[in-house]
């Protein structure tokens, strides 16, 4: 048998929802910044890139990135909100790390697409886990149409990491290996 206590601990009250509801759009804010930000450091990645098939996941990564910044645009319609950007600690760390990676390895390299696939993963792992909390919060706040979108983001954003990582096991790790 449940407890009083137990029941209104489960019982989510307005205050709390509203609560939610800005930690949710705070998230929001926080990945547009990312994905913004990330649409600009692309491209010099995948200049820099020494492989073909590393480029051309870059480039297409991109395109996605920029559709992901436009799906945020119309989810915060959606919900009613402004589409803001807030600075992302995260991905800028995440961003001045690949700019470092760049620094410091040697033009066409394969050690450099070692170094930069690494990078990119690591992006693809906060935005992984950014997509996904925020999806289970638009379900907990009732906007499931927001989640599915959310959803497709995440679903590229994971597709995304397994070309990176088939891109490593086939042959990137191992010519850098030999370099």
């Amino acid at each position: 048998m449940k407890t009083a206590k137990t029941k209104a601990t489960k019982q989510i009250t307005e205050t709390d929802s509203e609560k939610l509801k800005e930690l949710f759009v705070d998230g929001l804010k926080d990945i547009y910044w990312a994905e913004k930000h990330l649409a600009k450091a692309l491209p010099k990645m995948a200049k820099n890139a020494t492989s073909d098939e590393l480029k051309s996941a870059f480039e297409l990564h991109t395109t996605q990135t920029e559709e992901h910044a436009t799906r945020l645009e119309e989810i915060f319609g959606m919900i009613g909100e402004k589409a803001q950007a807030k600075k992302c600690a995260a991905m800028e760390g995440l961003l001045e790390e690949a700019t470092e990676i760049i620094e410091d390895t040697e033009k066409g390299t394969m050690v450099r697409d070692c170094g930069l696939i690494m990078a990119a993963q690591k992006v693809e792992h906060y935005e992984i886990a950014t997509y996904g909390t925020l999806r289970n919060i638009a379900r907990t706040l009732g906007h499931g149409d927001v989640a599915d979108l959310l959803q497709q983001t995440l679903d590229q954003e994971g597709e995304t990491d397994h070309i990176l990582t088939g891109l490593a096991e086939t042959y990137v790790n191992e010519e850098a290996n030999a370099e």
